[in-house]
């Protein structure tokens, strides 16, 4: 048995001889975090019904979303450095099969219970999954053009995933049931846990160090603290003592687990790492746009049916286009990072962005499809898409071959957090703006337009951030 657990840490797989093409192990990690992306956003069309379904209130509906995006958050620097300690294939798989066995068991929930603990077991799932999938890309690609395309490709399945969410979730919902936007991960999951199995070649980089528990103890309370008071902003406002407690806890827990990491021996998270520009200044960006670009999905959908009276099915084929545009910039953005470079790029791309929410931000009652939703929309996401990859790139640009994994869930820690930190402050300004008003078609646009105007003004200033602290040229790996 100890021999078979030794080879499977060999990068040649037995029972073949030749390792598969760069694009089948691209594909399976692709696939993986789509599956990610997707559930982060699917389940929001399904919640009239799952309300109806199993009769969970407000709040019980709430931590439907929340149960996973706290677990998700929480767990993935943790399940970034296990990759790197146990292997990234074996985390993968173990992340997939948890993520896919919660989605049956989410998808057959009887009681409330039942589905919120299988969403938080999907978070889990997710969280260990998602940085494997960005690790495995790198370590199949060498560093240079080729790579830059690879992880462009990651970048337009991750925003695809999270574009597609409201379009698959109207139809699945419309057509099916709520309980499909869960059940749709297993045939899915399946398929991709066999390809993996089969075609994927194990790698680590532990060099036989253990985990650093307290750190792994330390980091997951504290952002999983620090998600949950998020979460609570939107039923408990920022200045409520159930807000406050959490997101101060959750601070203070990552505070103490920065000292603790800076006299390890062998840290989770090696503190040099930050001050590399390249990593800190990279995921200090995708924070930033992640805080902006992830609104943007939810004040359109709810502006399309809330306003312009679209069904969640309309409203999911009113933004194809969008989505459509975020992957057509996230290929384009390695054509231009040669000529250009990656900080040029990544400007450029904020900047195009910056324009669409400037424009959507002069909606209007009575808008029409082509100037009110389509075109902003294309714009916002064409720019997230040539921004996107150039940061991703720049982020696991050199680090050493160990600290793969971890660095990997630090890029999608920085996205998500960002994501649910920014789309809980623009829903309490938004909220805010028409506070005291009859909510009408007039005064949820109003609001709706102050929460793009705000991203606007944040992503300009992440442009400039970006200008004066990106690094011309990414580094070279060690």
């Amino acid at each position: 048995m100890t021999g078979m657990l030794e080879a499977t840490d060999t990068p040649r797989m037995s029972g073949r001889t030749t390792e598969p093409a760069p694009w089948v192990v691209v594909a399976l990690a692709c696939a993986g975090q789509f599956l990610v992306v997707l559930d982060v956003s699917v389940v929001n069309v399904a919640l009239p019904s799952v309300r109806t379904g199993l009769g969970l209130g407000e709040q019980g509906l709430q931590w439907v979303v929340n149960a996973y995006s706290i677990a998700f958050a929480g767990f993935m620097l943790l399940g970034g450095r296990a990759g790197d300690l146990f292997g990234r294939k074996r985390m993968f798989l173990v992340g997939l099969g948890l993520f896919t066995l919660a989605s049956l068991a989410g998808g057959l929930a009887q009681e409330s219970w039942q589905l919120l603990l299988a969403r938080a077991v999907q978070g889990l799932g997710a969280a260990v999954l998602a940085p494997s999938t960005l690790t495995i890309v790198t370590s199949a690609v060498p560093e240079g053009a080729a790579r830059t395309r690879a992880i462009a490709t990651w970048t337009a399945v991750g925003a695809g995933g999270g574009a597609a969410g409201g379009f698959v979730g109207g139809v699945l919902v419309d057509l099916l049931s709520w309980r499909w936007v869960l059940l749709i991960n297993v045939p899915v999951g399946a398929i991709v846990l066999a390809g993996a199995a089969r075609w994927l070649a194990e790698s680590r980089a532990g060099d036989g160090r253990r985990l650093d528990l307290p750190g792994a103890v330390l980091v997951t309370a504290g952002l999983a603290t620090l998600a949950y008071g998020i979460s609570q902003t939107e039923a408990e406002g920022w200045a409520a003592t159930a807000t406050l407690v959490p997101l101060c806890a959750g601070l203070a827990l990552i505070a103490l687990f920065l000292l603790a990491e800076a006299r390890a021996k062998a840290p989770l998270m090696p503190l040099a790492l930050l001050r590399l520009r390249s990593v800190a200044s990279a995921n200090v960006a995708m924070f930033l746009s992640g805080s902006a670009m992830f609104c943007m999905w939810f004040f359109m959908t709810l502006y399309a049916q809330n306003v312009l009276g679209y069904t969640p099915l309309e409203a999911g084929l009113a933004l194809v286009p969008s989505s459509l545009a975020v992957i057509l910039g996230s290929k384009l953005a390695p054509r231009l990072m040669r000529t250009a470079g990656p900080r040029a790029v990544a400007v450029a791309g904020t900047l195009v962005a910056t324009a669409g929410f400037a424009w959507q931000s002069t909606m209007t009652v009575d808008g029409a499809y082509l100037t009110a939703i389509m075109i902003p929309g294309v714009l916002m996401m064409l720019g997230a898409g040539l921004a996107g990859t150039p940061l991703a790139a720049l982020a696991t640009s050199g680090t050493a071959p160990e600290e793969a994994g971890l660095v990997s869930g630090l890029v999608n820690t920085s996205r998500t957090m960002g994501g649910s930190l920014g789309l809980a402050v623009m829903s309490t300004i938004a909220a805010a703006h028409t506070a005291g008003a009859a909510r009408t078609p007039q005064t949820l646009t109003e609001g709706y337009a102050v929460a793009f105007g705000t991203g606007a003004a944040v992503l300009a200033a992440g442009a400039v951030l970006m200008w004066v602290w990106l690094p011309r040229r990414s580094a070279t790996a060690h």
